[in-house]
């Protein structure tokens, strides 16, 4: 069984256990039933089922439209789901669940825009959340914050502003702002793809160790390279479905399904 991290320690290298509470177990800390979603008439989920165990590393892929943002949306409640049922550690995400805002503090999310706030500093963008909502103090929420910028290799840029860095450094920033909230879970939509080709390896990299850290993660990207480093499975969409799950080596190997072997012989191609 791989060594599972808490947040505390993510991107360390001389990082310990930090107890039972991230210790991966037989529990999914995600869990998706039957799940599907609809904008008016059409599906773009179709009964979905995947469980997520902690400090699992989940890749998703697969074509354009074929529902992989809208999934990963959907464990955060970003999305509303139409059916089914997404667990998050054991609470059920509904219209009837009254701490989402809890869960949404317990599941980090990166996506494709930095969505920084333009106005702050990289040190205000990343302390915010920690004072407003875990209700920290601004001299633990900066160190806190400092901590975090220097492990994703950028802690020149404190005092900087969004609009003075380059897209992969605000992309930094927009992960450190996640780890700062210290979640129990990070998802990734496409973090890459927003970025010049120059820029994207920066960013990968601190992925990289990141999952090495022991972090669940579950991330949408057509970076294969990055999937076959990190990924513990592979999960595979087209069309709203879950076509295939695999762990890496069968992936990218023998898939399973022509549709599969289709889309890998494409991509792979470029």
């Amino acid at each position: 069984m791989r060594e599972s991290l808490g947040c505390g320690h993510v991107l360390g290298h001389d990082a310990q256990p930090e107890g039972d509470a991230w210790m991966q177990t037989d529990q999914p800390i995600i869990r998706i039933r039957n799940l599907d979603k609809y904008y008016d008439a059409f599906q773009a989920l179709k009964n979905i089922n995947l469980d997520v165990h902690q400090g699992e590393r989940i890749v998703i892929c697969g074509p354009s439209g074929s529902g992989k943002s809208t999934l990963i949306r959907c464990i955060n409640r970003l999305e509303e789901h139409s059916a089914g049922q997404v667990f998050v550690d054991g609470v059920e995400l509904s219209d009837e669940t009254r701490d989402i805002r809890a869960v949404r503090q317990e599941v980090g999310m990166v996506f494709q825009q930095f969505n920084l706030f333009p106005h702050l500093t990289v040190l205000e963008n990343l302390t915010i959340g920690p004072i407003r909502v875990r209700k920290m103090s601004r001299p633990d929420a900066e160190a806190k914050a400092r901590l975090y910028l220097d492990r994703v290799h950028i802690p020149e840029q404190a005092d900087k502003y969004p609009a003075q860095l380059s897209g992969g450094q605000q992309q930094r920033v927009a992960i450190a702002r996640s780890l700062c909230m210290e979640p129990r879970v990070m998802l990734f939509d496409e973090p890459t793809s927003a970025l010049d080709p120059e820029m994207i390896n920066e960013v990968l990299d601190v992925m990289v160790e990141l999952a090495e850290s022991g972090m669940t993660m579950i991330c949408v990207t057509h970076e294969m390279g990055f999937a076959r480093k990190v990924a513990d499975r592979m999960v595979f969409m087209e069309k709203g479905e879950i076509i295939e799950v695999a762990p890496p080596a069968q992936f990218f190997t023998n898939p399973a399904s022509a549709r599969c072997r289709m889309f890998l012989d494409q991509i792979l191609e470029h």
